[in-house]
């Protein structure tokens, strides 16, 4: 069972909690990384438009891109503004380092000079360690794993708390998909590999696992299109909810077969001894199909699962 972090096993409700600038005022780094941000949808973006809590100006913003994985490029009143990790800065040759730092932090530079950072932190949701140690619980689950592009200490850090087996941080998109391919090859024949996530970036993934689970209620259309199941609830504890349904769903199927089978296998065999009559035809065919049904009711009921 592979899961996302952000939005997954976290809420993805990010809140500023620290505002760290270089050689610009607070105001100034805070606005310059919202407007940056301006036009992205990411949880982090969401996160410092609201913290910066005025109505941004987007004809002050020019060529606003989002470079998957590693933040956003912008011309903000002239000025080229980059916010993103530290990947972001590296790539542009801007020094500067997250250590000691928890939580998520987004690096600002104006004209490839470093002005600071904001460190943002996100909340694990109230039932991921419960839905963990649930899973974990449960019979034929070898391993629960975690992917995610967040930093390793912070990654660290959640996959500690919610017992997670095995944690991968600092991926990109395709890192998850290669990341994915090394868990299928690692798989036994008849084992089957999970993939929970929310965001448009878990989509490639949602569609390549054998199981794709989206989080339904804040996840993005692109993954709930590529999921098998959606949960819409976003509580990962259904996952365990949803396995329960579909092993009782498939016993009552089962059930059902066997035993219009059984009886119409039966009443042919007597038949051809005539010891049956026609009720007994009868009942093998319309008889056997009314308690089928009756018995496919206990389906609906789900309580207690």
């Amino acid at each position: 069972m592979v899961f996302d972090k952000t939005g997954t096993l976290t809420k993805g409700v990010f809140h500023v909690q620290e505002i760290h600038p270089e050689g610009v005022s607070r105001q100034e780094l805070l606005e310059l990384a919202a407007y940056a941000e301006s036009y992205s949808s990411h949880p982090i973006s969401v996160s410092l438009k609201q913290a910066y809590g005025k109505e941004i100006d987007n004809s002050r913003i020019l060529d606003a891109e989002e470079i998957s994985g590693h933040g956003v490029r912008a011309t903000v009143d002239g000025k080229k503004i980059l916010a993103g990790n530290q990947k972001l800065m590296a790539q542009e040759g801007i020094p500067c380092s997250d250590a000691g730092m928890t939580g998520t932090v987004v690096h600002v530079a104006m004209d490839q000079t470093y002005i600071g950072y904001i460190r943002i932190a996100d909340e694990v949701k109230e039932d991921s360690a419960r839905a963990i140690k649930e899973l974990k619980a449960t019979p034929n689950i070898r391993r629960t794993v975690m992917l995610t592009g967040d930093n390793a200490q912070i990654a660290s850090r959640v996959a500690e708390e919610l017992g997670v087996d095995e944690v991968y941080s600092e991926l990109l998109p395709a890192d998850k998909v290669e990341k994915l391919e090394e868990l299928f090859a690692e798989k036994s024949p008849k084992g089957k590999l999970a993939f929970v996530g929310d965001g448009i970036n878990d989509a490639p993934v949602l569609a390549r696992a054998d199981i794709g689970i989206a989080m339904g209620g804040l996840g993005s259309d692109a993954a709930i299109e590529a999921a098998d199941v959606v949960i819409m609830t976003d509580e990962p504890s259904r996952i365990v909810t949803a396995m329960k349904i579909s092993k009782k769903t498939l016993k009552i199927a089962n059930q059902n077969i066997v035993f219009a089978i059984g009886i119409k296998i039966v009443v042919l065999f007597l038949s051809a001894f005539g010891i049956t009559t026609m009720w007994a035809a009868i009942f093998a065919d319309v008889g056997v199909a009314v308690l089928a049904v009756l018995n496919a009711l206990r389906a609906l009921n789900v309580r207690g699962l």
